[in-house]
């Protein structure tokens, strides 16, 4: 007798075969410095601030680079100038040009009003003049299209 028959001759029986069910497997969190917290709990600005800066100097590939600035930018708030230094020395690392350029994107589209971003432009200017990124602004001017 095929084992099919047998199979189905025992459903039909009522036998029932034991069902093994493999054990739950732990999900580990992307983040690996996100310290384990109540639920409840908020993040302060400076715990924000000192997790993404350490996120971002642990970057080591242009994947581990776009992830942590997904994250970083997705909050409900503007990252400080450090964790943009932080981020932008990250791309540079990782030799992510466009990358380090879209930072200065999203700066422009969390801030409230152009004032602030001039004042995040005017704090970066050194790091931006050392690594060499230009904005999106000088590199495609709205007129020249």
């Amino acid at each position: 007798m095929s084992f099919v028959r047998a199979a189905s001759k025992a459903s039909l029986l009522g036998a029932r075969l034991p069902v093994y069910r493999a054990a739950p497997i732990a999900i580990r969190a992307f983040s690996q410095s996100a310290p384990a917290r109540d639920q409840h709990s908020e993040e302060t600005f400076e715990e924000f601030t000192a997790r993404y800066e350490k996120e971002f100097d642990k970057v080591n590939d242009v994947f581990e680079l776009q992830r942590n600035l997904n994250n970083c930018f997705a909050y409900d708030l503007v990252p400080s100038p450090s964790v943009i230094i932080s981020a932008l020395k990250a791309a540079r690392r990782v030799n992510d040009f466009p990358s380090a350029v879209r930072v200065f994107e999203g700066i422009k589209h969390k801030v409230e009003n152009k004032n602030q971003y001039q004042e995040y432009l005017t704090e970066l200017e050194p790091i931006r003049e050392e690594l060499g990124i230009p904005l999106k602004e000088v590199l495609y001017p709205e007129g020249s299209a």
